[in-house]
């Protein structure tokens, strides 16, 4: 992307703790208390943090600065649940989904529906992942995009399609297509992708039946959940000093006996113990890298369009050490039941079927 040199980038962490030095990320950057819940905090940010783009700490534990939007509507996407304000990413991220869905096109998928990526500045979210948090994780559909632009309501309730059945754990072959496949292999060919998560069911459709060059099999990655949607995670981006890196994949396709554990009993048995709750529940302020106070109090940039994404070369953050523009007023939430969920990107999440990736069984 063109609005961001590679020797801007690298000056991301330093850029991030100067503008917290020179008071333009706030009065007080502490004014978050560490025992505050993070989730609260960051769930509560409506605009990204209006510095330079970089990622904190780790997938399930970290924030990003200099997030950007993916539009609502593209020629070959659209994005879903909006509602739930998770359509930012780092904007290495978000350039790579628009990529995607452009080049999909062209192995026969009509375009991509996006369901979650992140929250404008990153951290714990209110519901749902445990990751998401650094800018770097975006969840594709498996259900094509349709031949209609959908309207607020229908993507707030149209339901992804399961492409496994819950009691064999195999895909349901009757749903699962070549295009599936091919979508698949196109998202595994970016270098930048270091891991795809997807259905242990799927990950066996695909060590079944690719042929030829199988070295992609080896991001694809089996996990509980994602039967609805797949999984993308790129690495820590250039300027990021302080992201934390995930192991690599092991060696292989991963059509081993790694992936036959999934299809025995034990993946599957509920676990037992008193129930633990999920991190995302009990991790505080004190929790998160340090950075992530100066990303929390950072500005907001003057509204979402100037930081909506409009591919390489367009509109996005100045190349400057700080904004200078005051940050402008959160946009409060509708609350008033009489006002339709889509007339606020911010409303409360309406209770309907939202794809989420499902965790292992939890205890009864």
């Amino acid at each position: 992307m063109t609005a961001f040199s590679s020797g801007f980038l690298g000056k991301a962490g330093r850029l991030l703790m100067a503008a917290a030095t020179l008071g333009l990320v706030g009065t007080d950057i502490h004014a978050a208390s560490a025992s505050e819940l993070a989730k609260d905090l960051f769930g509560g940010k409506r605009l990204p943090a209006a510095i330079a783009p970089a990622s904190y700490g780790f997938y399930s534990k970290g924030c990003f600065s200099g997030g950007v939007a993916i539009a609502t509507d593209g020629p070959t996407w659209q994005a879903m649940r909006l509602s739930r304000n998770r359509r930012w990413g780092h904007p290495k991220m978000i350039a790579l989904i628009e990529k995607l869905s452009r080049e999909a096109t062209a192995d026969g998928w009509p375009g991509l529906l996006v369901g979650d990526i992140s929250q404008p500045r990153g951290g714990p979210m209110l519901t749902g992942h445990a990751s998401h948090q650094i800018g770097l994780d975006a969840d594709i559909w498996l259900t094509p995009m349709p031949d209609h632009r959908l309207s607020p309501t229908e993507r707030e309730n149209m339901s992804a399609v399961s492409m496994v059945n819950e009691k064999t754990h195999r895909v349901i072959e009757k749903r699962w297509t070549p295009a599936h496949t091919r979508l698949l292999e196109r998202a595994a060919s970016y270098p930048e992708v270091e891991r795809i998560l997807v259905n242990p069911g799927i990950k066996k459709k695909l060590c079944d039946t690719v042929t030829g060059d199988r070295s992609w099999l080896r991001k694809v990655r089996p996990f509980w959940g994602h039967d609805y949607h797949f999984h993308v995670r790129i690495g820590c981006q250039a300027g990021s000093v302080g992201c934390k890196e995930q192991d690599p994949t092991p060696r292989g396709d991963g059509c081993d006996k790694s992936l036959a554990w999934w299809f025995t009993e034990e993946p599957w048995r509920p676990a037992t113990g008193p129930a633990k709750p999920r991190a995302r529940d009990i991790m505080t302020m004190s929790s998160l890298p340090k950075a992530c106070r100066a990303v929390l109090d950072a500005p907001s940039p003057t509204s979402e369009a100037a930081v909506t994404y409009h591919g390489p070369g367009g509109s996005e953050y100045a190349a400057t050490p700080a904004p200078q523009a005051p940050a402008v007023a959160e946009t409060p939430v509708i609350t008033d039941p009489g006002v339709p969920a889509e007339a606020n990107a911010f409303a409360p999440r309406p209770s309907v079927d939202i794809p989420l990736p499902r965790p292992r069984p939890a205890n009864k």
